[in-house]
C-alpha cells in the first residue's frame, strides 16, 4: 500500500511538475531561447568555445526542450514506454542539477528560467528543486520496469504524439505574436515608474564606535554626542532591487531622458538588435509609422550602433527620432523585433507584434 503511494506521488509530481514548467516556458519560447544563449555563453568561456556555435540554434534548441518536457510529463502521467522514458528523465535531471549547481556555486547565471518569468528562481532554490526531483525520478527509474501502461500501446503513442504536435503548434504561435501570458513587468496595465521603485524601502544600519565599544543604530548618531562613524550596511538588500532596475533612455547626444519618456502619450518601436531584426517587416512598418505622423509622438528603442541604425533609417525611411537602451530591457519589455508598445504617462496601454500592426483605430480607442 505504501509503495502504491510513493509510486503515484512520485509519477504525479513528475509527471505534473514537468507538465507546468513546459507549459510556462511554451508561453514564452523567446524567454527559454534568452536563457539558453546565456548559458552557452558562460559555457564558451568556460569550458570551450565550440559552445558559441550553439548560440544560434538557441530557438529550435529552447523549442525542442519545451516539447520534450511536455511529452515526458505526459507519458509519466500515462505510464508510457517507462523504461525509455525514465532513462530521459534521468539523464535530463542529472543534467540540469549540474547546470544550476554550477549556475549557484560560481554565480553565473542569476536565474535558471525553470518556471520562466512566472516564477523566478535563484540558482541555488533551482539546484534543490532538482535535487528533490532527482529522488522522484531515481524512484521511477529504479521500479521502471514494473510499470505498465494505463492505455493500449497505440493510444499511447497517439496521446504522446498529440502533445508533441499541439505543443509544436502553441509554441509556433506564441513566436508569431506575443506570448499569450505577459509575466514580465512591462506588461500591458503595469506602470514604468512604479516598477522602478522597490515595493519595500531599504533598511540602513550605522555603526559606530564609543568608549571603546562598537554600537549599530539605525539612526545616524554624531559625534557631539561621542560616537565616531565607522561604516553603514543594508540589512534588507533584498528589498532594495525594484522589478524594473536597468531602464534608461539616452539620445544620440548622450543625454538621459528616461524621465521625459513617462510624461504625455508615446508610441514606442522597439528594435533589439540587427542580427534578429525582421527587415522584411520594415517597410510595412514605415507605412505604419507614415499613418500615425503628426497624430502621436513615435520614438524608436534601440540597442543597434547609431551608424547602423542610420543605415537602417535612411533605407526603410523610419522618420522617427531614437534613443538607446539596453539590449536586454528592450527584450523584456516586447519579444518581437521589431514591436510596438503604447506609453501612456509611463502606464504600458497596449503592446503588438510585428505581425499584428494596429490601425490608428485601435490605438485611438485605448488613449
Amino acid at each position: 500500500m505504501i509503495m502504491r503511494l510513493i509510486d503515484a506521488f512520485s509519477r504525479y509530481f513528475v509527471g505534473g511538475l514537468f507538465i507546468f514548467s513546459g507549459l510556462i516556458k511554451l508561453n514564452d519560447p523567446i524567454g527559454t531561447k534568452i536563457k539558453l544563449e546565456e548559458y552557452f555563453e558562460v559555457f564558451s568561456v568556460d569550458f570551450a568555445s565550440f559552445f558559441e556555435w550553439f548560440i544560434p540554434m538557441a530557438l529550435p534548441l529552447a523549442m525542442i526542450l519545451i516539447i520534450l518536457e511536455l511529452a515526458l510529463g505526459v507519458a509519466v502521467l500515462l505510464n508510457y514506454k517507462m523504461n525509455i522514458t525514465t532513462w530521459v528523465l534521468l539523464v535530463l535531471i542529472l543534467f540540469f542539477t549540474f547546470l544550476t549547481f554550477y549556475s549557484a556555486y560560481f554565480d553565473k547565471v542569476t536565474d535558471c528560467g525553470c518556471f520562466g518569468d512566472a516564477i523566478p528562481l535563484d540558482p541555488w532554490q533551482s539546484f534543490f528543486k532538482d535535487v528533490i526531483l532527482i529522488v522522484f525520478i531515481a524512484h521511477l527509474f529504479w521500479y521502471r520496469k514494473k510499470y505498465h501502461s494505463f492505455l493500449s500501446e497505440r493510444v499511447g503513442h497517439y496521446l504522446v504524439g498529440a502533445t508533441v504536435l499541439i505543443s509544436f503548434i502553441v509554441g509556433m504561435y506564441a513566436l508569431a505574436h506575443l506570448p499569450y501570458i505577459d509575466f514580465r513587468p512591462y506588461k500591458v496595465g503595469n506602470n514604468i515608474p512604479e516598477q522602478m521603485i522597490p515595493e519595500e524601502q531599504p533598511v540602513i544600519e550605522y555603526v559606530f564606535e564609543k568608549d571603546g565599544k562598537e554600537v549599530s543604530s539605525p539612526d545616524y548618531l554624531t559625534e557631539e554626542d561621542g560616537y565616531k562613524y565607522i561604516s553603514s550596511r543594508i540589512i534588507n538588500e533584498k528589498a532594495t532591487i525594484a522589478k524594473i532596475s536597468d531602464y534608461q533612455v539616452i539620445s544620440p547626444d548622450g543625454e538621459d531622458i528616461t524621465e521625459q519618456t513617462f510624461e504625455g502619450i508615446k508610441l514606442v518601436i522597439v528594435m533589439h538588435d540587427v542580427k534578429e531584426l525582421s527587415f522584411d517587416d520594415l517597410p510595412a512598418l514605415a507605412r505604419f509609422i507614415e499613418a500615425l505622423e503628426g497624430k502621436i509622438e513615435l520614438m524608436v528603442f534601440t540597442a543597434i550602433g547609431e551608424a547602423e541604425f542610420e543605415n537602417i533609417r535612411h533605407e526603410y525611411q523610419l522618420a522617427v527620432p531614437y534613443y538607446s537602451l539596453d539590449w536586454t530591457v528592450l527584450k523584456a519589455m516586447i519579444r518581437s523585433n521589431p514591436g510596438i508598445l503604447l506609453l501612456k504617462d509611463g502606464t504600458v496601454l497596449g503592446k503588438w507584434h510585428i505581425n499584428d500592426l494596429p490601425d490608428p483605430g485601435e490605438i485611438a480607442e485605448l488613449l
